[in-house]
C-alpha cells in the first residue's frame, strides 16, 4: 500500500501544535496555558505559511475490522 501525502490544512496544523505545546504524551503541562499554546501554534502556521514551508499529512489509518471468530449462526435464529 502507498501511502500518499496531502498538504495539512493550517487549522489541522495548529490543533496539533497546541497540542503538542499542551500535552506530554497523556500527561498535561501544569505550567501549559491552553490560550498561549493555541497563539503561539497559530503564529508558527502563519510564519511557516509566509516561509513557504508546506507541511504533509498522511491520509488517516484505515479502520481495523473485527476478524472472524469461526462461530457460526444457527439457521433457526
Amino acid at each position: 500500500m502507498t501511502d500518499t501525502l496531502n498538504p495539512a490544512a493550517a487549522d489541522d496544523l495548529a490543533a496539533t501544535l497546541a497540542h503538542a505545546l499542551q500535552f506530554n504524551g497523556r500527561k498535561r503541562y501544569h505550567q501549559a496555558d491552553s490560550f498561549m499554546a493555541q497563539f503561539v501554534a497559530e503564529h508558527l502556521v502563519r510564519q511557516l505559511e509566509i516561509s513557504g514551508y508546506v507541511v504533509m499529512k498522511k491520509p488517516p489509518a484505515p479502520w481495523h475490522s473485527t476478524p472472524p471468530t469461526g462461530l457460526k449462526r444457527s439457521a433457526e435464529g
